[in-house]
């Protein structure tokens, strides 16, 4: 199994940071039910006010890397970054293998 793990940080700009978080993950959350390969995805809005903290996170897994790469470059979750895009700041990510 191959557990992928992305961190989002919103824009420091943006005026109404929880309806922005609401945004970005009710366009990332469907992406579960549209991409077959994905085996488990869940979305959380970060509560913590730590300087260092990130505002969303995402965790999903797949059965293989070749399973991440076909969700990676799946033209709905593509679709979905680029309509996410505007509002994030900075992304961090880890993948690997259980």
């Amino acid at each position: 199994m191959v557990k992928h793990i992305v961190f989002f940080k919103l824009k420091e700009d943006i005026q109404d940071k929880k309806q922005t978080t609401k945004h970005v993950i009710d366009t990332l959350l469907p992406l579960k039910d549209k991409i077959v390969v994905v085996k488990f995805y869940e979305l959380g809005m970060n509560f913590a006010s730590k300087e260092t903290a990130f505002d969303i996170a995402l965790i999903s897994h797949f059965s293989s890397k070749e399973d991440l790469d076909h969700y990676r470059n799946h033209p709905e979750h593509l679709k979905a970054v680029e309509q996410i895009k505007p509002y994030i700041s900075k992304t961090a990510s880890v993948d690997y293998e259980i």
